[in-house]
């Protein structure tokens, strides 16, 4: 694990999941924030801190990462060509899509859950075969 961060956390935005560590920039969906304004995001589906990793089922609950909005981004623009044969049909769109870029802070994990022990289920007890073979 050489040059790799101890701590990181595995987070869900926009129908998405991305791995953070402190100090890492990510692009997410677009999200209506201000640039410079701190973003909480709760929904954290595992914590790792070392050798101690939190799994979710599905979040931790109160676990969350603060990030800062770094303004939106666009990505490349793709075009779109619809085309019908024989009919004289074309149709060229472009689209680009919008990003929030989010500079991850700090992330603010809950120590990890005490297992519950797995309910055991009753055997089940076999059928008595009768000397008549019933």
């Amino acid at each position: 694990m050489f040059g790799r961060c101890k701590i990181y956390a595995i987070v869900e935005t926009g129908g998405k999941q991305y791995r953070v560590t402190p100090g890492k920039l990510i692009d997410v969906d677009y999200r209506d924030v201000a640039e410079g304004e701190v973003v909480e995001l709760d929904r954290v589906l595992l914590v790792a801190d070392g050798d101690k990793v939190t799994l979710g089922a599905p979040t931790i609950e109160g676990a969350r990462v603060m990030a800062i909005a770094q303004g939106e981004r666009r990505s490349g623009k793709i075009i779109v060509l619809k085309y019908k044969p024989k009919v004289r049909y074309r149709r060229k769109m472009g689209h680009r899509q919008r990003y929030t870029r989010l500079a991850i802070g700090e992330i603010v994990g809950v120590g990890p859950r005490e297992k519950k022990p797995a309910a055991r289920r009753p055997r089940r007890r076999k059928k008595e075969v009768k000397e008549d073979g019933a």
